[in-house]
Order: C-alpha cells, then sequence, then structure tokens
C-alpha cells in the first residue's frame, strides 16, 4: 500500500454534529461504512442531513438514498431546522413500481446475478454523481423487501462492497425494527453509532447517544446526552474530570463577610466546593449572592445556576438587601441561567457548567440548588456521580464551587433527601432558633479540609449589605438541634433596634 493510501485511509470526516466529533476523536474514518440505528424519532435522519450538509460546507458532493422517505418530505424535514438541500442528490430508491410485490428484489454482488431494475437505479445514481458522502435511509425497508435474513445480509454485503470501491463514506441507518435485533449489521459495519429516546414520567423527553463500535480509533464509550431541536442535533459529551487537568494559583479568598471568612478558616479556598445546608428561607441563597458579588467586586466572572426561584426573584430581594446583581449581570461578567429541572439533562447542564469555566472565564460558579439539580437526574444514584465529576472538575480548574442544598423542617430535627457532605470540602451549617421571643439563625462551619476552621457557632443575620455575623454563642446550648437554652450573657444581633430584612 502507498504512502498516499494510508495517509488517506487516516483523514477524518467531520460528522456535522457539534460534539460527536469530540466523541470520536476528530470524525469518522473516511471511505468507510457506519450503521446509525435508533428508533423511530430518535434523530437517525436528522443526524444523516447534517453529516451531508457538513459535507457540502467544505466541498464534498452528497447523496441521500431513501426507501422510507420521499424527495418532499426530506426537504420539508431539512426546512424545519432551516437548511436548505440545494447541491445534495436526492434519491428515491423505490419508485411505485418497485413496490409491486411481483417485482423481485435483490440486491447481489454484481458479478453473481442480474441486479434488479432498482439497484441498477442505485449503482447508475452513484456513479453518476460520484458522492464523496451517502446515505442510505434505510436497512429496515431493505429488509422487508429482502424477505429473509440471509438475503437481507446478503444484500448489506453486496452494498458495502459497492461502496467500498467508489470511495464513500456512508452512513446506514435503520430504525431497529428487526426481531431481537440484528447484530450482523455490527459485524458488517465499520462503525455503530445508538441513538436512544427516553421518555419521562414528566417533563421533555430524553435522548442520548452511545459509540457501540468504531474500528481503528480510539472514542469516548458510555451514553451522551444530546438535543434535538431546530437546528439540528447537538451532542454533550460526558464529562471525565481526569481529562481535564489545569494549573492555577491556590489562594484564599474573601467570602465579602469577615465572620464568615473567620468561620472558613480565612475564607474559600479556590479549587474547592462548599456545601451549604440548612432548611427554607434560612440565608442560603442570600449567603451565595454575598460571596458571588464579593468576586464580581475582585473583578472575576461569576456563573449562578439557579433551579428554585426565578431570576427576577432573586435580583428583586438582592438589590434589597444592598447587592445589586443587574449592573455585572449587563456586564456580561454575571453569567446567570435560569433553570427548569424538567427541561434539562444532566449533560446539557455539565456542558453549560464547562462552557462558563472554559470559555467565559468563571471562577466561581454557585449551584442553587442540589435538591431541584436531583430532579434533573434519571435516578438518585446517578446523581453522586455526575456530581462527582463536576466537582472534581471545577477543582481541578481552580474554581470556588457554591453548592446549596435545602433540607425539610425548621425547629428541632432536619434532614436531608440526599447527603453530598462526603463530596464537600466545606460545609456551612444553617438552622433557625428561638430567642427572646423571635427566629434567629445560626451559622457554623461544620468541615474544611484545607484550613483550620472554627468550631463555634455564630448567629447571621440579613442587613443592607447582604449578611452579618455576630459573636459565638458561648452561653447557648442545643443550637444545632433547634431547641437551644439561653443564658443571656452574649447580645444577639440588632438588640433593640427592631430591624426586619427581607427571608434569604
Amino acid at each position: 500500500m502507498s504512502e498516499a493510501s494510508v495517509e488517506n485511509r487516516d483523514v477524518r470526516v467531520s460528522t456535522g454534529v457539534p460534539g460527536l466529533d469530540d466523541i470520536l476523536g476528530g470524525g469518522l474514518t473516511r471511505d468507510r461504512i457506519y450503521l446509525v440505528e435508533g428508533t423511530p424519532g430518535s434523530g437517525k435522519t436528522t443526524l444523516a442531513l447534517q453529516f451531508l450538509l457538513k459535507g457540502r460546507e467544505v466541498g464534498e458532493s452528497g447523496l441521500y438514498i431513501t426507501l422510507s422517505e420521499t424527495d418532499a418530505e426530506l426537504r420539508a424535514a431539512a426546512a424545519s431546522h432551516g437548511w436548505s438541500l440545494d447541491g445534495i442528490a436526492l434519491f428515491e430508491l423505490v419508485s411505485e413500481e418497485g413496490l409491486d410485490p411481483d417485482s423481485e428484489q435483490s440486491v447481489l454482488h454484481p458479478s453473481d446475478v442480474e441486479l434488479g431494475e432498482t439497484t441498477r437505479g442505485v449503482m447508475r445514481q452513484v456513479e453518476e454523481t460520484k458522492p464523496m458522502r451517502v446515505v442510505f435511509d434505510s436497512l429496515s425497508e431493505m429488509r422487508l423487501l429482502a424477505q429473509n435474513p440471509l438475503r437481507h445480509r446478503r444484500q448489506i454485503l453486496a452494498l458495502k462492497h459497492f461502496f467500498a470501491t467508489r470511495k464513500c463514506t456512508v452512513l446506514l441507518l435503520d430504525d431497529q425494527t428487526a426481531e431481537d435485533g440484528d447484530l450482523q449489521l455490527h459485524s458488517i459495519a465499520h462503525g455503530v453509532i445508538s441513538l436512544q429516546r427516553t421518555t419521562q414520567e414528566y417533563g421533555a423527553q430524553r435522548r442520548r447517544l452511545e459509540v457501540i463500535k468504531m474500528r481503528g480509533i480510539k472514542y469516548r464509550g458510555g451514553f451522551h446526552d444530546f438535543e434535538l431541536d431546530t437546528g439540528g442535533i447537538r451532542v454533550f459529551e460526558r464529562l471525565v474530570a481526569a481529562n481535564h487537568p489545569a494549573h492555577f494559583d491556590q489562594q484564599m479568598v474573601s467570602t465579602g463577610s469577615p465572620g464568615v471568612d473567620a468561620l472558613m478558616g480565612g475564607g474559600l479556598a479556590r479549587g474547592t466546593n462548599t456545601l451549604i445546608s440548612g432548611p427554607s428561607g434560612v440565608g442560603k441563597t442570600t449567603t451565595s449572592v454575598r460571596c458571588a458579588l464579593t468576586a464580581l467586586e475582585r473583578g472575576e466572572t461569576v456563573a449562578y445556576y439557579l433551579f428554585d426561584e426565578g431570576l427576577t426573584t432573586l435580583l428583586t430581594r438582592s438589590k434589597a438587601l444592598g447587592m445589586d446583581l443587574r449592573p455585572h449581570l449587563e456586564a456580561g461578567r454575571l453569567l446567570i441561567r435560569a433553570i427548569d429541572p424538567a427541561e434539562l439533562s444532566p449533560g446539557e447542564f455539565a456542558f453549560h457548567v464547562r462552557d462558563a469555566v472554559e470559555r467565559q472565564g468563571a471562577l466561581t460558579v454557585v449551584i442553587d440548588s442540589l435538591n431541584a439539580y436531583l430532579q434533573a437526574m434519571p435516578g438518585q444514584k446517578f446523581l453522586f456521580l455526575q456530581m462527582h465529576e463536576l466537582l472534581t472538575y471545577l477543582n481541578q480548574q481552580g474554581v470556588v464551587t457554591l453548592l446549596i442544598l435545602g433540607q425539610h423542617g425548621f425547629i428541632g430535627e432536619v434532614r436531608s433527601d440526599i447527603d453530598l457532605s462526603y463530596l464537600s470540602d466545606g460545609i456551612l451549617l444553617f438552622r433557625f432558633f428561638e430567642a427572646a421571643g423571635s427566629v434567629r439563625t445560626a451559622i457554623s462551619a461544620v468541615k474544611s479540609r484545607t484550613a483550620a476552621h472554627e468550631k463555634t457557632i455564630r448567629e447571621i443575620r440579613l442587613t443592607e449589605g447582604g449578611i452579618e455575623v455576630g459573636e459565638a454563642l458561648t452561653d447557648f446550648q442545643g443550637v444545632m438541634t433547634g431547641l437551644p437554652s439561653y443564658e443571656g450573657k452574649v447580645g444577639m444581633l440588632g438588640e433593640g433596634r427592631g430591624d426586619r430584612r427581607p427571608d434569604g
């Protein structure tokens, strides 16, 4: 084999699908046959059209051979994405005559038997257009015409031989209607890409992709979420933290509250994550906003992912507490994304976080809250795996990450649906308690992997500057239980001032 032939064989062909080339390590190997399988509605046709459109973009001719859809249907499907198929040859393989039950349908090697008129039409079309990219849609109809598995397999082998001699990169589409699957196709194809669509009990359907086989290519295995929307398919590569190492200056940064800094042993360390846990209304979001605003005032970019409340509510409440976020939002340094967990897949969420960190330079990330994020997962066991990779990735990038976790209950026993304490580098715990006829809030640092944190319990309240932290509550017993006894020696914050602030 000549050096030119070896070089040509190793040239990669872009699929035209954002994210898929990364999973394949650069794209498909040129002049090979690939199987794209999936149930109806999973996105096979859209992927195939993107493949051909990418070829047109780089000057490679394309041919779409179809048994399942008409020319008009294909053009309408493309138009729904805003695409034009001008310059791409479309060929309907089976005409009305070809569907006649008296018409014999055999696709065999040319040297074996005379091919039927339909197959000769395919050969003629390929010879005339000389395409570099071909889509054959679909094998399911071919399977019906073949009438038995042996003839069907011989047909596919014949197609493989024919296209291999024409230097075409071919996608064979299969809607998996065969009983018990058709694994023989996997052995014939150079590579196999499987598209899956699952319906949730509530919310949008979820789609994911798996590269089952790819000869001669080191690809990223496992399932990768993808979305199918106007504009085509976008694949979100599964996050593996070990593949994204980075160097950063390890240093402590302030939360914006001297009291919280003291509790955490000097502030928040870069490359760590802090879990802010407590019941609803205790001040978790307000504390996170204070930390985020301090980072913005340092000139950093902050990414804030809002699952629980609306963006307008957050901006209004923060401004009422003297923490106006709008100027930073308008300047583009505060990236707030309000997320509906019923509509967003975990892979897409991880993609947006990576994009904020790598492309937009975010050094602080806030996830508010983990409770809603849990609802975006197909099962609780996946939350820990997904979150472990995401937090490890953020830590490796030198990002300060704040995770908000809401707990059930207000006074007395407080519990959580999930426990991510073992994944957290630091934990700030909030509790309500009663004193002098009013409900107050206590804060304590119960964990820090990077600094010697305080073991004390302090009072915290909302002020015009966001938050204020008082002295250690040495005169209390049972603050963590929510049912303290008070000896009255340490004064409470704001005593005698009758201040009222918005809840956080």
